[in-house]
């Protein structure tokens, strides 16, 4: 891996974080994260740096989520110290952006999943265009939403975020705003003036100057439906309520698609992971249960088998532990978000 897979600079008043991977989606390494977190510690301390902006190169992609494929192969030969190291610093690296005490700024075009929310969206100032395409897609490959996304996801608004975990829907830029994963629409040919402009002045309320309407939310619209069918106890409870809705629903076919992509073990999990992370009192909280989480199913989950049948075979035919998710029981659920012990994730209060 390069070291250009990350460009870090001092422009003008600015600290940059340039994500420069397009061919790979922009997908985070252990390297990448650990190097961003070093230099966000040290313009914390350099009073030249007013403000931190993270973008990305190429147009497809802010960061597509994490790079997954190393993580596969080491487990399979017996290594999961390599993710569960990860994890620890990505975690602590995600709530460094979140408690930074100088403005970051995140410009999120095309897809931002996974370790790109981590990334991208507990930046203080998030911003999306006509091509931002965001989603927490982690039940479909065996984990569940994590590196911050499960706070993010227990703070939409009503069954919200139950919602998008559990199908891993794609939001575009007015849903996103709408769910608490962005704050302002700015049109994608404007961003090369405001970049020149935030380098040169330093001063995070040029965004003002740039934003514009996103248009409706179509999550807003469906806010009624999604609460109705996504407020169940359990993943059999919301499935019933969208069988009870009739297969010639849109909504429901779509919905009862992207719940069958995910691992019932996972879905399992992440629904009682994203209700705990939204009545949590903070993003610590979240980490530390999503930590719980991960740390566990690398091992006796369904993740390295999911990355396997969608990542590294692309079959597409996963073989879960679990037919179904009424064979998950509400005693596996806990047992994968108590707590750890002294392999438990420690971040700062």
């Amino acid at each position: 891996m390069s070291g250009d897979d990350v460009l870090l600079r001092r422009s003008g008043k600015a600290g940059r974080i340039t994500l420069n991977r397009p061919a790979a989606l922009n997908a985070l390494s252990p390297e990448m994260s650990r190097r961003i977190e070093e230099a966000l510690a040290q313009w914390a301390r350099d009073p030249q740096v007013r403000i931190v902006l993270i973008d990305a190169a190429g147009e497809k992609a802010f960061c597509a989520g994490g790079d997954i494929a190393d993580i596969h192969a080491r487990a399979v030969a017996g290594d999961l110290t390599f993710a569960r190291s990860f994890w620890r610093q990505e975690y602590r690296m995600n709530l460094m952006i979140a408690r930074y005490g100088k403005p970051v700024i995140s410009l999120l075009q095309g897809f931002t999943m996974g370790g790109g929310v981590g990334l991208g969206c507990h930046a203080a100032h998030r911003i999306v265009c006509e091509s931002s395409r965001i989603a927490m897609p982690e039940c479909a490959i065996g984990l569940v939403p994590d590196v911050g996304g499960s706070r993010l996801l227990g703070c939409a608004p009503g069954e919200c975020g139950a919602y998008l975990g559990l199908t891993g829907a794609r939001m575009g830029p007015a849903d996103a705003i709408h769910a608490g994963f962005a704050d302002m629409f700015i049109p994608a040919e404007r961003w090369g003036d405001l970049v020149a402009q935030l380098e040169r002045d330093g001063d995070a309320d040029a965004l003002r100057a740039h934003a514009a309407d996103a248009g409706p939310a179509p999550l807003a619209e469906k806010r009624d439906v999604i609460d109705r069918t996504f407020g169940g106890t359990d993943i059999a409870a919301i499935r019933g309520a969208l069988h009870g809705m009739g297969m010639d629903d849109p909504f429901a076919e779509e919905a009862l698609a992207g719940l069958s992509r995910a691992s019932p073990l996972s879905a399992a999990v992440a629904l009682a992971l994203v209700r705990r992370s939204g009545a949590a009192p903070g993003l610590v909280q979240a980490l530390e249960l999503e930590f719980r989480a991960t740390y566990r199913l690398l091992e006796t989950g369904d993740f390295v088998e999911g990355i396997r049948a969608m990542i590294i075979d692309k079959d597409r035919k996963p073989n879960w532990r679990h037919a179904d998710a009424a064979q998950v029981s509400g005693e596996e659920v806990a047992s994968y978000l108590a707590p750890l012990g002294p392999e438990g994730l420690e971040l700062p209060e």
